[in-house]
């Protein structure tokens, strides 16, 4: 089995490409459009939260003194003198012997220390406009604070209350609008121009021709992207000529991407023009690396902007992208350096490599407190259906070119761990 040697290191490769990029411009929008993106400054609170001390039940507002004791049998009388809804300001101050009917969320009036629930009360009209009643009986004496949520019990005015660099989740956007913001800061989503290149390709719903296939590519990679933090700039299907290749790369750069994304054509082919262009009217910085699948990928830039190359192949797009273009996108969308799901698996059957970094396809399953990982079938580049069936590419070190049963590798996991 030959080992291929003049190939660049995936470490090396990563190092190279990730150093040649960095976070996009930052811009406000509206809260309402902010899960998902990337927040860009630190937030701090400019007041406390709660903003004041307030009922967490519905119930009657008292002095806990007024109540000490209290049970069914021995039970206390205060005078009722004020009734407080959710939203309006107390007026009163309770004295001794006095309570205030008080909804959940409302504020505690002053002199209160207290609430008891309307449960622990005789008072049984609960009915929506119900009036309060002049006097109420307590059945239970409460400790000072119970059941009050009491000003700056969750955030206090100053405090960060979210850091940059972190995706907004659907408890952040609630968060921030707790602090009544109506915008907030966030890195612009990278715009990547996704094309491809091919005469054998046809656009869904074409009827199928002989020597032809559909495009498929562009669908899969645009929703990685989507995955990624970016938004997707479709150049479509671009004929195998070095004019459209170049017509359709200045087309992207005047649309505003940030990023160019093609598969295919940048083999060693006869008609593998993308990478032609490239040489000529832009940069090539890096082709062909130590990987199975993916060893022709290419990187360079384009009058400026960072070009990706990915085989045309769809699983080795699709490794290549998890490799390289995913970490260069999330460096792009302000997203820090991510931490991908591994487990150590078993090997349940004897696998052969040639020598260079793989990732092959494969199922995992937990047994006994271990994982066992199987080949979900023939490891071929164009073998898309072979990756729906794993949850899972298995990491053969390069220079391994052979393993037995019971040889435990990393494995990246597509999702969640059941155990």
């Amino acid at each position: 089995m030959t080992i291929i040697t003049d190939l660049t290191p995936i470490p090396q490769a990563r190092q190279k490409l990730m150093a040649a990029f960095s976070p996009v411009e930052t811009e406000r929008i509206p809260l309402s459009q902010a899960a998902g993106r990337v927040l860009a400054e630190a937030i701090c609170s400019q007041s406390d939260l709660p903003a004041f001390a307030n009922s967490s039940m519905d119930g009657f507002a008292i002095r806990t003194d007024d109540a000490r004791g209290a049970d069914q049998t021995h039970p206390v009388t205060l005078a009722v003198v004020e009734d407080i809804p959710a939203g309006a300001s107390p007026k009163v101050s309770l004295g001794a012997g006095q309570a205030a009917r008080i909804m959940t969320g409302a504020a505690l009036p002053p002199g209160a220390d207290a609430v008891v629930r309307v449960e622990d009360t005789d008072f049984g009209l609960r009915d929506p406009g119900s009036s309060a009643p002049k006097r109420v009986q307590v059945y239970q004496s409460v400790a000072v604070g119970e059941n009050v949520r009491p000003r700056g019990q969750d955030v206090r005015a100053g405090e960060t209350v979210l850091n940059p660099d972190r995706r907004l989740r659907p408890q952040d956007v609630g968060v921030l609008a707790m602090l009544g913001m109506p915008d907030v800061p966030v890195y612009r989503r990278p715009r990547v121009g996704l094309m491809s290149p091919g005469d054998e390709l046809l656009p869904l719903g074409a009827p199928l021709e002989a020597g032809k296939i559909y495009e498929s590519n562009s669908y899969m990679l645009a929703a990685l992207i989507a995955q990624s933090g970016g938004d997707v700039a479709r150049l479509g299907i671009v004929p195998d000529t070095m004019e459209a290749v170049r017509q359709s790369l200045q087309g992207a750069i005047a649309g505003g991407v940030d990023l160019l994304l093609s598969t295919g054509g940048v083999s060693v082919g006869a008609f593998d023009y993308v990478r032609a262009v490239l040489e000529r009217e832009g940069e090539l910085i890096l082709w062909r690396v130590n990987m199975r699948p993916g060893k022709p990928l290419a990187f360079g830039s384009y009058q400026g902007v960072p070009y990706f190359g990915l085989p045309g192949n769809p699983v080795s797009a699709y490794v290549g992208f998890q490799v390289f273009v995913r970490p260069a996108l999330r460096k792009m969308a302000g997203l820090p350096e991510e931490a991908r799901l591994t487990r150590k698996v078993c090997l349940s059957e004897p696998i052969e490599s040639d020598g260079r970094e793989s990732y092959l396809r494969v199922s995992a399953t937990h047994q006994g407190g271990k994982w066992f990982a199987r080949l979900t079938g023939h490891q071929g580049s164009g073998n898309l259906y072979s990756l729906v069936n794993a949850n899972a590419l298995l990491i053969v070190p390069a220079g391994v070119t052979s393993l037995p049963v019971g040889a435990e590798l990393e494995a990246w996991f597509f999702e969640g761990l059941d155990s």
